[in-house]
């Protein structure tokens, strides 16, 4: 396995249908291929619009099966065609009731390696999503995929620092964060928290953002989507705050060997003083 992944993210405008959307994506996972990208990552319900703004029971029919629904199926073809693992993040519906914000991960080959979850569920104004989402109870896998080890980490839980270290600690050494974040609300943490998570846990972060305004709400998503290694450091410029955009930028995967040994942050980790963190 090369330790240089040349990875992809995508940050997009909605275009007012799933077709076209699903179809947006794909070509821009079709060119991410053509400039010789091996993993990509879509933004949070990457096939809808954000319809979070709002409290509406329409909004359920945006839900589909996780693997089997046509989302996913549709991931799965793409990902054997162009060689290309992907992190496809839908509404899951997984009976009536039991809807989840996920993230499915697909190897280069096709094969569907399995999901993620989201444990952390805003109930806020512009991002009601108590209203559609169940808590995430699949803990944090990370998935052994052709690029290397690849957790998924989604929007809200990016404040929580325990599912970044669980995380870590399940080997990952790159983690996708889509996300749906609006410009008023909390534009100044989002170029705090993730590269700050990559120190901590010693891995590279994808943070992607949504851009502009959709129908359903005020909410104006900022981009500035952007890879960050596990020094915190920008892999190349983030990118546009109003126009939609593929980042590829090359991850060298040796610098989390060299980080995790001169900071040694595992090492002097205290589990056995933690216990404090989990008492309700």
């Amino acid at each position: 396995m090369a330790a240089v992944v040349r990875a992809a993210l995508v940050q997009a405008t909605w275009t007012g249908d799933t077709e076209s959307m699903i179809a947006k994506h794909e070509a821009h996972a079709r060119e991410a291929a053509r400039q010789g990208a091996r993993v990509i990552g879509f933004q949070e319900v990457f096939n809808a619009p954000y319809f979070c703004q709002v409290q509406e029971p329409e909004h359920h029919r945006w839900a589909e099966p996780v693997p089997d629904g046509p989302t996913v199926t549709r991931m799965r073809a793409l990902a054997a065609e162009l060689g290309l693992v992907v992190v496809a993040p839908v509404f899951e519906t997984e009976g009536p009731g039991f809807h989840y914000n996920t993230a499915a991960v697909i190897d280069a080959d096709g094969r569907y390696l399995g999901k993620y979850r989201k444990h952390h569920i805003p109930q806020v104004e512009g991002f009601w999503e108590k209203y559609y989402f169940r808590p995430g109870n699949l803990g944090w896998p990370v998935f052994d995929t052709a690029v290397g080890r690849i957790g998924v980490y989604i929007c809200y839980d990016r404040h929580f620092p325990e599912g970044w270290r669980q995380l870590g600690l399940n080997g990952a050494q790159l983690v996708y964060n889509p996300s749906a974040t609006s410009r008023g609300l909390s534009a100044h943490l989002w170029q705090l928290e993730q590269p700050a998570a990559a120190v901590a846990n010693a891995y590279f972060v994808a943070a992607i953002n949504r851009v502009g305004r959709e129908e359903y709400g005020d909410d104006d998503f900022y981009g500035t989507s952007y890879f960050v290694d596990p020094r915190g450091r920008f892999v190349g410029d983030p990118a546009d705050d109003r126009e939609e955009e593929l980042l590829v930028r090359d991850l060298d995967f040796a610098l989390i060997e060299e980080v995790r040994t001169q900071w040694a942050f595992y090492r002097d980790r205290r589990p056995d003083a933690y216990q404090g963190l989990v008492r309700p």
